[in-house]
């Protein structure tokens, strides 16, 4: 597995610093995540490090198909070619109450955001009248002076993220890599997440050894780290989408429990709630190189590149 770097909590105005870090660690990606910032924003700062650059993820419903497309190739040819857009959904709540943009059958609109895409991209690429009508998007407008022409690098790789079946299932029939949420362990990855991305790869005459996939990667290599892992468990577990992932370990309880809490605003309370047998089914702890070992173990014969934050 390739071992990238993932950022989730840094600065726009020091981005540049934390991946020429990474390049010098050996690592062979860098990837930021839409959290408090834009990570379009933050990858265009660092295009000439000379990394694989990713969204991980940017969140495809708080934009639209034509916008992504936009930003999505310029980051393609400014870093070479060497650009991953992965794009998740977020949940209702977010999307609806955060962003002010529509919900509905969240699995078919990204399959139809994706196929967006790809229609902007050929249109730009071979000239042709761009003619794409959709249940939620239409795009049937591109004049020469809004297109950019061919790009030299081809169209950008798509990565989708999910955790339930029918997001997945997408995933395998439209993307070309997967992101595993961190909120995944490695019984729901083989006996869940497989089985639905092979069922979409399947609609299409292809199966999953086409498909990259990236690991799940939380992990903890001292008590600081174990004690981010707990909160991090503690607030996906609160989710009611995530529930499935708790409940194939017969956690459900746990849960209504976090579910309860979090209701209460009881954030910093949670985290006690996750018990050890929670903690390492969802983290990898130890040092150092047994954590590198036990990535290998748990994913090495089906990831082909692994996120990290540490």
């Amino acid at each position: 597995m390739k071992v990238e770097r993932l950022e989730i909590e840094y600065d726009p105005r020091t981005v540049g610093d934390a991946a020429r870090r990474a390049h010098a660690a050996g690592r062979t990606g860098f990837w930021l995540a839409e959290t408090k910032h834009d990570p379009f924003l933050g990858l265009s700062r660092v295009a000439d490090v000379g990394l694989d650059l990713g969204t991980a993820i940017a969140v495809a419903f708080a934009r639209n198909p034509m916008s992504t497309a936009v930003q999505a190739n310029d980051l393609h040819l400014a870093s070479g070619g060497r650009f991953h857009l992965g794009l998740g959904s977020q949940v209702e709540p977010h999307v609806t109450k955060r962003f002010g943009m529509p919900w509905s059958r969240p699995a078919a609109r990204m399959r139809e955001f994706v196929q967006a895409l790809h229609a902007i991209w050929d249109a730009w690429a071979t000239g042709e009248r761009l003619r794409f009508r959709g249940e939620f998007y239409t795009h049937t407008l591109m004049t020469p002076f809004f297109d950019p022409g061919p790009n030299p690098h081809g169209r950008p790789k798509v990565w989708l993220a999910g955790v339930g079946e029918l997001m997945t299932e997408v995933a395998g029939e439209v993307a070309d890599g997967f992101l595993c949420h961190n909120f995944t362990t490695e019984r729901y990855l083989r006996e869940v997440t497989l089985p639905a991305l092979a069922k979409g790869r399947a609609t299409t005459g292809r199966t999953v050894a086409d498909l990259e996939i990236s690991a799940p990667s939380l992990v903890a290599t001292d008590e600081r780290e174990v004690a981010d892992a707990r909160r991090q468990i503690a607030f996906y577990g609160s989710t009611p989408a995530y529930r499935k992932v708790l409940d194939l370990h017969g956690w459900g309880e746990l849960h209504e429990e976090l579910h309860r809490m979090s209701r209460r605003r009881l954030w910093d309370d949670m985290s006690a709630a996750v018990d050890d047998d929670v903690l390492h089914a969802f983290t990898v702890v130890g040092t150092p190189s047994e954590v590198e070992a036990e990535l290998e173990r748990r994913y090495g014969d089906v990831a082909t590149r692994v996120l990290r934050t540490g």
